[in-house]
């Protein structure tokens, strides 16, 4: 890639997400007040499209091979109050209002666990 593409992506004002080789790039979603981290995902061009539009967080699921809207079947939707791109647009950060449990678990958050390094164990919160 030659300098002026990658100060172009990484200084510039262009949004020009760099997908990797299966078109996906990680995104991460944290509660826009207490910016406690609710999630980890993936996102393909028309998941980051569909959130950018909607407003509603929606990503791609690698294990269906498919899209799915955050909320769909539970109705814990996820509000999009600001997204975020990283230097070299390969990540995406939202800012999001959660209507729900962010976990399928029913967790506020999918990191209700610490590992506990002493034992290599699992700890909940």
């Amino acid at each position: 890639m030659s300098q002026n593409l990658s100060d172009d992506r990484e200084q510039g004002n262009m949004l020009d997400p760099r997908y990797d080789a299966a078109g996906l790039i990680t995104a991460v979603v944290t509660e826009h007040r207490s910016g406690d981290v609710l999630m980890v995902a993936h996102m393909n061009a028309e998941a980051l499209a569909a959130t950018l539009a909607s407003g509603e967080a929606t990503f791609f699921s690698r294990s269906r091979g498919r899209l799915w809207k955050k909320g769909e079947t539970s109705g814990h939707v996820m509000r999009v109050v600001e997204a975020r791109i990283d230097c070299d647009q390969d990540a995406v950060w939202l800012r999001c209002e959660p209507a729900g449990p962010a976990c399928h678990t029913g967790e506020p958050s999918c990191f209700y666990r610490r590992i506990d390094a002493a034992t290599a164990g699992l700890k909940r919160d």
